[in-house]
């Protein structure tokens, strides 16, 4: 039996990039993984539970939160790392945040998708599950917002 605290140990990472490439804001992103466990938790205790469990609650707690709060409360310019030289950490976090930028170009349902691909490692099967559609028109969904957000990239004028 996989009980939550199994899999938010096992898949929080995951669920936190997924949430993070949704929201583009690390506190936004934090603040809708503890609600996520936290609805899991008073929901699902004692019985089993599973990735995609834990990710259709994820969505669920985002599509909630832009609800409460409108649309998206734009991107985390703020992303300091202080062990990596100071050029290198720019380019880096320019380049997240032109990802980020790219994202926000997307439909919400191509985002949410991609960001359960990438972030998530969800499976098509699973991502289908939680979407309510076919395996077959996530994977042609994720293609197609694949390659928006390569154009977007690849397009060069971002600003």
């Amino acid at each position: 039996m996989h009980t939550i605290a199994h899999i938010v140990e096992e898949h929080g990472g995951r669920l936190f990039a997924y949430l993070l490439r949704l929201t583009g804001n690390q506190d936004t992103a934090h603040d809708i993984l503890q609600e996520s466990v936290t609805r899991c938790m008073e929901r699902y205790e004692g019985r089993e539970v599973s990735p995609s469990l834990l990710f259709t609650v994820a969505r669920n707690a985002f599509i909630d939160h832009v609800r409460r709060n409108g649309r998206y409360a734009g991107l985390d310019d703020d992303h300091p790392d202080p062990a990596a030289d100071q050029e290198h950490a720019a380019i880096v976090k320019d380049g997240f945040l032109n990802v980020l930028r790219g994202l926000q170009t997307l439909s919400d349902e191509e985002r949410d998708i991609l960001s359960m691909v990438a972030g998530g490692g969800l499976s098509y099967g699973e991502i289908a599950g939680i979407m309510s559609m076919s395996a077959g028109n996530v994977k042609v969904k994720v293609h197609r917002a694949r390659l928006k957000l390569k154009e977007y990239l690849e397009g060069g004028n971002h600003e």
